[in-house]
């Protein structure tokens, strides 16, 4: 068993939806069918239910890449085989809008912990294609708008340097967020799926106002058009590409 998530190998699905906030896992949980509460340890809630007829869990990571790494680590070690970020993001991009949805094809590794992983070589963390491919085919029989592109992983959330967004902005980045760098490294490392769908929760840098956020009540509808997108998406990958488990 492992130190942190305290469960066993049968208590995961083979996918597991990765959420920072344990009130989201919560959520996700009250869609699914006879949902289990796996681990409850250090307050990083876990999950496991039914979604029309496939198992899936729901696990909490904690906020940013350190609290991702440990978790995600361990639930390789319980054989978890795919995962899939559902998180919130702070939109950069000129296009990009308040609660749009951002499914990130790759990752840059602004954070300490993908670095201190890759020991200081180059690489850029990307998102399984199948993953990604299913999230697009839903979000057109969804008739909704989700943005394709990439996002940057960061450590501090309250950065205090004025050049921070435009430098990112100008690399054509969309979004920043705290964890899907280390969690598409480690599946690419390991030969794992993974892929990140993300909610704009906020603009940063936006207009004359460095932040700008959403409301408590437009992010809780927000996040539960981005839970039934994901939850949609995971369904369509395992029928199309894995088979139901």
């Amino acid at each position: 068993m492992p130190i942190h998530i305290r469960a066993e190998k049968e208590d995961f699905a083979p996918t597991v939806l990765l959420v920072g906030d344990p009130a989201r896992a919560e959520k996700i949980s009250k869609v699914l069918k006879d949902a289990k509460l796996v681990n409850k340890n250090r307050g990083l809630l876990g999950f496991t239910g039914i979604y029309k007829d496939m198992s899936i869990s729901v696990q909490t990571t904690g906020m940013g890449c350190p609290s991702a790494g440990i978790v995600m680590e361990e639930l390789i070690q319980l054989e978890v085989k795919r995962f899939i970020r559902v998180g919130t993001c702070g939109g950069i991009g000129a296009h990009i809008k308040p609660l749009d949805i951002i499914a990130a094809i790759a990752a840059t590794p602004v954070d300490g912990t993908t670095r201190t992983y890759l020991n200081g070589e180059p690489h850029a963390p990307y998102a399984t294609f199948e993953i990604l491919k299913a999230g697009y085919d839903v979000a057109k029989k969804m008739n909704l708008k989700v943005y394709f592109g990439g996002v940057a992983s960061v450590d501090v959330f309250y950065n205090p340097f004025p050049d921070y967004v435009p430098k990112l902005r100008a690399r054509g980045i969309l979004a920043v967020e705290m964890e899907t760098s280390l969690i598409y490294y480690l599946a690419n490392k390991n030969g794992l799926s993974a892929a990140s769908f993300l909610l704009v929760s906020d603009l940063v840098g936006a207009d004359e106002s460095f932040t700008k956020y959403v409301s408590d009540q437009e992010l809780s509808r927000g996040t539960d058009r981005l839970i039934e997108y994901v939850l949609e998406t995971v369904y369509n990958y395992n029928a199309e590409f894995i088979g139901k488990e």
